[in-house]
């Protein structure tokens, strides 16, 4: 049980005793908030099963006796444990929507969101989007965010990892979408012959093993098997890229997450029109490609 503090006796003075204690712990934050006073409010809300957008009046309410030890006790895990704050409460945002998480999927925390949001507008006319696949989905986020966007399309999320499927079913349920998403799992496309999308969407692992090796403690309490991408980070991404225009539908689109491998596959591709996409939010190495792009470069991602 972690040492109770004097004087402190509201929502807001735990957030922000706790931000004070990140901050001296030197922690990393960068799975879903980027500071201490954020990460701080992610725990102490959670903890007593309040809403992020709690209005402010609110956090001037006092904690009982036992709300007190258990929210002290949260904020002791996070600086001893370094575990991400998504996994000790157990869920997470994306694209503004709830979704539960676990030490077997990746903190939902990429700019996708934006593109998801948007019905993956300008880039397709969201009106056709009839399927859209999730590749490498872990908990399932982009995949089911875009079926509640794009509430008439179809949606198969696919990933290697048992676990993670699991992940994603709950949020499924969760969320009910049952009746227009798939559960697969499958090594990429192996499961998926014959099978055509509209919007391939994919997050795979694309942090090279140097990159991964020299991050915060934080990123090694997530799966390996969903940060490494290999020696340049590359690995799968390559195979998506020789394999994805075979399965997207006449003017289809691929949109991949390659984070900062991208230097490195535009240095071995450099013939390719790569398209990378801008956010409002923040967010840099997403790229996009068409069917057509996809079919015309497909014997130099062979060859790569």
């Amino acid at each position: 049980m972690a040492e109770q503090p004097d004087g402190l006796i509201t929502i807001q003075d735990y957030i922000r005793w706790g931000a004070t204690r990140f901050n001296r712990a030197g922690l990393w934050f960068g799975h879903g908030t980027d500071n201490a006073l954020d990460e701080a409010a992610q725990l102490v809300l959670s903890c007593l099963e309040l809403e992020p957008g709690l209005p402010t009046a609110f956090r001037e309410c006092r904690l009982t006796p036992a709300e007190r030890v258990s929210v002290a006790d949260l904020i002791e895990r996070r600086i001893t444990e370094r575990v991400p704050a998504a996994y000790l409460t157990g869920r997470a945002w994306f694209a503004g929507l709830a979704f539960e998480v676990n030490d077997q999927v990746l903190v939902p925390r990429s700019p996708i969101a934006e593109l998801v949001e948007a019905g993956f507008d300008p880039w397709i006319d969201s009106a056709r989007v009839g399927r859209v696949l999730d590749l490498c989905a872990g908990s399932g986020c982009i995949g089911i965010a875009a079926a509640l966007f794009l509430p008439d399309a179809d949606v198969d999320l696919v990933d290697i990892s048992p676990a993670a499927l699991e992940v994603a079913r709950r949020n499924v349920a969760r969320h009910g979408v049952g009746d227009r998403v798939r559960v697969l799992e499958s090594n990429l496309f192996d499961a998926l012959a014959g099978q055509r999308y509209d919007v391939i969407v994919s997050n795979p692992p694309y942090v090279a093993r140097a990159e991964l090796a020299a991050l915060p403690p934080e990123y090694h309490r997530e799966p390996a098997l969903g940060l490494l991408g290999g020696e340049d980070g590359l690995d799968l991404v390559l195979l998506i890229l020789q394999e994805a225009g075979r399965h997207l539908s006449e003017g289809g689109i691929l949109i991949l997450e390659v984070g900062n491998a991208a230097q490195e596959l535009e240095r071995r591709l450099p013939r390719v029109p790569w398209t990378w996409l801008e956010f409002e939010r923040g967010g840099e190495g997403v790229l996009l490609l068409t069917r057509e792009q996809l079919t015309l470069h497909q014997s130099a991602f062979e060859e790569a």
